[in-house]
């Protein structure tokens, strides 16, 4: 009887799917494969596969590019027989997407396998994501970020918090399971408000000892529970310079892997003319600054390597256009412009 549901209820799927757009579509198709294992199991067999190794992604130098390489599921198949491994473990991959096409994309880390045997046989290497996103192409950054990162939340979850016992993920990877004690656990990702602040003719950008030499970014910090984001806007800026956000609005939002999954959630925030003075909190920045409309231009044609002097500093550089931070001073940049245009 639940055989025969099942497959009427695919064909009503199908037929509703038809009627609808492709987005629709392949959100509904997504949502089947998280929903059934044997489906999503099927799936494997005829889905690509994006490889990482201890989550770091898998990268191919073509000329000056790096591409990100999908491999087939026979191409798996021939991988993991070629290192005496058993299919089993593409049970281990966790989807991450699928095509307009319907093909299903996977990601399985190979953290456990010899790195340098699989790069050679690949003829590529696995690349930390941090580097990666000043190499890859803009339109594969957000697959490798959302695969690693919900790789990094199996690698991280995979005992009940209540109980201590082994919790099992679905065949998707879309959940993790405790039996013993029935709780299902979802991957999550922590809100974090990244604001780009203003006093109505500069942009406010600072650092931290962390970042690469030279590079400067808008303010950012998590929401503590509880907090609005329009608190923790005001509470950010307060706490890391020290100034008073008279107002602020939202510009766009990004899941962010590193150091663990969050939700960037992007903003702009204006900052009386009058009360500008800069007091920086030493424990969280190392350096924080004004920059007026031609020095921001400037710095957003430079990257880490063209920063560079003679003289082994560095001039003022910006996140990549991946970022969410490179999108919120552009914005700045073109509404700058604009006024004196």
């Amino acid at each position: 009887m639940a055989v025969m549901y099942q497959a009427v209820y695919r064909r009503a799927s199908s037929l509703f799917c038809r009627l609808h757009s492709t987005y629709v579509r392949k959100m509904r198709y997504l949502n089947e494969l998280k929903e059934d294992d044997s489906f999503c199991r099927q799936a494997q067999t005829s889905g690509t596969f994006y490889l990482f190794h201890n989550l770091s992604p898998f990268l191919q130098e073509v000329g000056r590019k790096y591409l990100v390489p999908q491999l087939s599921a026979t191409e798996m198949k021939r991988i993991l027989e070629k290192f005496k491994e058993t299919e089993q473990w593409i049970e281990k991959s966790v989807l991450i997407g699928c095509s307009d096409e319907h093909i299903p994309h996977f990601a399985l880390d190979l953290g456990a396998l010899e790195k340098s045997a699989i790069e050679s046989e690949l003829k590529g290497s696995f690349t930390d994501l941090r580097k990666a996103l000043f190499v890859v192409d803009e339109k594969d950054f957000p697959l490798l970020a959302s695969a690693q990162a919900l790789l990094r939340w199996h690698d991280s979850h995979q005992y009940c918090s209540k109980t201590g016992q082994p919790t099992q993920k679905n065949v998707a990877g879309s959940k993790r399971v405790c039996h013993a004690s029935g709780i299902t656990y979802y991957p999550q990702m922590s809100p974090v408000v990244i604001t780009l602040v203003s006093d109505g003719s500069r942009c406010l950008l600072a650092r931290q000892p962390s970042f690469p030499l030279g590079m400067y970014t808008a303010l950012s910090g998590f929401c503590d529970i509880g907090e609005t984001v329009e608190e923790t806007v005001r509470r950010e800026v307060a706490e890391e310079v020290g100034l008073e956000v008279e107002s602020f609005w939202y510009s766009a939002s990004q899941h962010w892997p590193l150091p663990s999954s969050s939700l960037m959630i992007a903003c702009h925030a204006l900052v009386r003319a009058q009360q500008t003075e800069i007091s920086m909190n030493s424990l969280e920045l190392e350096a924080a600054r004004w920059f007026d409309l031609e020095e921001t231009v400037e710095a957003l044609k430079r990257d880490h390597r063209s920063s560079k002097q003679e003289d082994g500093s560095f001039l003022p550089w910006f996140p990549p256009k991946q970022a969410i931070a490179h999108h919120l001073i552009r914005e700045w940049v073109k509404e700058q412009a604009s006024r004196t245009a």
